[in-house]
């Protein structure tokens, strides 16, 4: 009996051990992923490009040169979100586990939805729910609406413009297998056609945590943030804006 409990000591030992390897390992991976973040970040606010010699580039052209797949700068003033989105439509969820140079990355980088398009009014952009507060996990705390009373704007800035969103509705969802039925809020990428953008916003309201009394109309553009809850493989949290103000870059 002594040999088997000092057997099973020594096992859990090192399950214990082990654990606390891979946790100190994903840590820090967590950290030098969001620094390379960070450093995109603060080059946005330097005004010409690396080596000095063109003044007149814009920080997001200089993003776009170092990765041509760059589409984007993802904000929310107060949280976490401060990011690059990334489009690669022929490859739907290429930056799902690659950082903003193509390394892997367990953050990945967020994207668009590979079936958005400029004049289908609803740019759809996925993030993971980091463990350590990363990517998209802020977005959960828009679960309470006192959260989007302190945090009412999204700041999504392209090659073309700077926006800003008002959000106007927050929820939880399931993501549906094929032959199921519900709210597919994935496959709304497409809603230039007033029917269709009024069908998206009737489902939207409908699964609103809350009424936050913005309304949008029909030529509005919109915007969608879409991260996992950790709660079941299937479901997500999603945020929906609309655009309040834009200017061209």
């Amino acid at each position: 009996m002594k040999t088997l409990r000092r057997i099973a000591i020594l096992f859990f030992g090192v399950v214990f051990a082990i654990s606390l390897f891979m946790l100190a390992r994903i840590l820090v991976q967590g950290r030098q992923e969001q620094a390379a973040f960070d450093r995109l970040s603060a080059a946005l606010e330097q005004p010409e490009s690396a080596d000095g010699q063109n003044p007149e580039q814009s920080p997001y052209e200089a993003l776009k040169e170092q990765n041509p797949d760059f589409f984007g700068w993802i904000s929310i003033e107060g949280t976490n979100i401060d990011y690059p989105v990334m489009f690669t439509p022929d490859a739907p969820e290429h930056y799902l586990r690659r950082a903003f140079d193509g390394s892997s990355s367990q953050s990945g980088v967020p994207f668009l939805s590979a079936d958005c398009f400029a004049g289908g009014g609803n740019w759809l952009i996925y993030g993971h729910n980091m463990k350590n507060g990363s990517m998209f996990a802020d977005l959960l705390n828009y679960a309470r609406k006192d959260f989007w009373q302190a945090h009412p704007l999204i700041q999504f800035d392209t090659l073309e413009e700077e926006g800003t969103y008002e959000v106007f509705a927050a929820f939880y969802v399931r993501v549906y297998t094929e032959g199921e039925s519900g709210f597919a809020y994935y496959e709304y990428t497409d809603i230039s056609q007033q029917a269709d953008f009024e069908e998206y916003l009737a489902q939207v309201s409908g699964a609103a945590l809350y009424d936050t009394g913005v309304e949008a109309q029909y030529g509005d553009q919109l915007i969608t943030l879409s991260t996992c809850t950790n709660r079941s493989q299937d479901e997500r949290f999603v945020l929906v804006g609309r655009q309040i103000q834009h200017q061209d870059s």
